[in-house]
């Protein structure tokens, strides 16, 4: 399918293409689902990198719509990984909960990357939700030997099931449910975070786009942590 001037300017910024095959898909909880799938090529093509993820593109109503998914356990040499979706009433979700082994995918690589922090942090300190989770899973599994604190914003009472790839000994998760349109969250970090926070930490922000902001623009003003430390980058827009 044409992917519209949205597809014309990511080939401009040289993305590739590729396209995606559904061998399977599992029910994580009832809202959050994971589909496998072939990579046709991307792996072997691209590498494979924390946090690394592409766009898949969709049809909403007659419209090309893309949007933006990390990698879950890439596998270079079977050509396979996985995908996960927080389940919304969205044109991504329900392709993920109705999608079976054989169909098929369009998606393009651009914009991903990721440098691990040199010097390695003292403390990880992340904020994230279920949209980010499959990102927050691989930057912990990046830098295994890390202590970590991560602040997760819940939205249902489902969310107690998603998989935090957590290591007891070095990982702390505290669990905060969304109220006032992320407010909750934001309060509470900002209460918490100074406690932990020095200039050896690495502060990692993923939520929906508002929330992120507000915690970027706290670490890096009121905190004064320099930007390498610093990465931010809004998942979702709340309506």
């Amino acid at each position: 399918m044409g992917h519209g001037w949205q597809g014309a300017v990511l080939k401009l910024m040289r993305g590739r293409d590729f396209t995606f095959t559904v061998t399977g898909a599992e029910q994580v909880t009832e809202d959050y689902r994971r589909v496998h799938l072939t990579d046709g090529g991307l792996l072997a093509a691209a590498g494979v990198h924390p946090t690394m993820w592409v766009r898949l593109w969709f049809r909403d109503a007659g419209k090309p719509h893309q949007r933006a998914y990390t990698l879950v356990d890439p596998d270079p040499e079977a050509g396979t990984f996985s995908l996960e979706f927080a389940l919304h009433d969205g044109v991504a979700s329900r392709w993920a909960r109705t999608c079976a082994p054989g169909d098929t995918v369009e998606a393009t690589l651009q914009g991903t990357g990721f440098e691990t922090p040199d010097p390695l942090p003292g403390r990880l300190l992340v904020v994230g939700d279920a949209a980010s989770l499959p990102a927050v899973n691989s930057l912990l599994d990046a830098l295994p030997g890390v202590p970590a604190t991560v602040w997760f914003e819940t939205q249902h009472a489902s969310d107690e099931g998603l998989p935090v790839r957590l290591d007891p000994a070095r990982h702390e998760l505290r669990r905060v449910p969304r109220e006032d349109g992320g407010e909750a969250l934001v309060t509470r970090v900002k209460a918490e975070l100074p406690q932990l926070a020095d200039a050896s930490s690495y502060v990692w922000i993923a939520c929906d786009t508002a929330t992120t902001r507000a915690l970027a623009g706290y670490v890096r003003k009121d905190l004064a942590l320099p930007k390498e430390r610093v990465h931010a980058l809004g998942y979702w827009r709340a309506s």
